[in-house]
Order: structure tokens, then C-alpha cells, then sequence
């Protein structure tokens, strides 16, 4: 069987994805890092918004993920290996849709692709918590604003950046 490799540098739609997802990849990262140094410098817990949107997932779905009942350890495991699980889909997913569209947006700054990447994936993964009601962000104090803007706008930013970088700018 012979294959043919696909490289994320040369044109076409197989590349763009590729290249869309590295850079998702390296964009999550980022979003990451960024939050843990804000968790480090604030002293501030983690979220838990990931685990109660599995956890309401859950609910609606009308499943337990563990065998020994829906408030045990084993399911508030599980609940935060998915919830940490669905960031990084959201993030190479988006990552794979930007590079899905990026050539469509060349004549768009960099700086202003970033801004919108990061404030899109913000949205998108906020939505639909919201949506369920684990979270009302119209409520939400100004600290809470930044420790979730921040990180999505870093992760927009690097997402656009290297994806520009693997695909030379296009």
C-alpha cells in the first residue's frame, strides 16, 4: 500500500487542516499556560464550570458515569478527565476550522484574527454552558472577565500565529 504524506506547508484544503490543527494544538497550550500562571499568581482554584457542564451533560442525558453513583469519586474523576478532554477538542477543533477558513481572511491582520479567534472559541465554549445553566456571565465580576478573556485572547493570538507560521503567512 502506498500512501502519499500530506505536509501542512503546501497548498490545498488537507494542509490548511493539518496546519489548523497544530496550531490549535499550540493555542490550547497556550490558553493553558496562561491560566495556570493566573491560578499561580492570584492563588486562585481552578474552574469548575468544565466538571458541572459534564456533570449537567450528565443530567440532561440521563446517565451516570461510574457504577457507584453519580456524587462518587470515580465520577467526579471522570468528570474532570472530560471536562479537561472537551478544552482540548474545542481548541484543536477550532484550530481546524480556522485553518479551514484562514485564506479566505488574508487581507485581515494578524493581531485582529487572534483577537477574533480567541474571542470565538471564548464564546463557543461559554455558550453553551451558559445554555445550560452552569454559568450566567452577566454576572460575572470583572476579575472573572479577565481570567477567562485573557487566556482565550493568548489563545487566539498563538493559534494565528502559528498557524501563519507553518503556512508562511497566507
Amino acid at each position: 500500500m502506498v500512501t502519499k504524506a500530506v505536509s501542512v506547508g503546501k497548498p490545498g484544503p488537507m494542509g490548511a487542516l493539518l496546519a489548523g490543527l497544530a496550531a490549535g494544538a499550540a493555542g490550547t497550550t497556550a490558553l493553558n499556560l496562561v491560566t495556570y500562571l493566573d491560578m499561580v499568581v492570584r492563588a486562585r482554584p481552578a474552574s469548575t464550570t468544565p466538571e458541572t457542564t459534564v456533570r449537567r451533560a450528565e443530567e440532561l442525558a440521563g446517565v451516570d458515569l461510574a457504577a457507584r453513583g453519580p456524587d462518587s469519586e470515580e465520577a467526579g474523576n471522570r468528570r474532570s478527565g472530560i471536562g479537561a478532554l472537551l478544552g482540548i477538542v474545542a481548541g484543536v477543533g477550532t484550530g481546524a476550522v480556522y485553518g479551514l477558513v484562514r485564506n479566505r481572511l488574508a487581507r485581515v491582520p494578524l493581531p485582529v484574527l487572534g483577537a477574533g479567534v480567541g474571542i470565538a472559541v471564548n464564546v463557543g465554549t461559554t455558550g453553551p454552558m451558559a445554555a445550560m445553566g452552569v454559568t450566567d456571565p452577566r454576572h460575572w465580576s470583572g476579575s472573572s472577565w479577565l481570567s477567562d478573556l485573557v487566556p482565550h485572547l493568548a489563545y487566539g493570538l498563538v493559534t494565528a500565529a502559528v498557524y501563519d507560521a507553518i503556512r508562511g503567512g497566507r
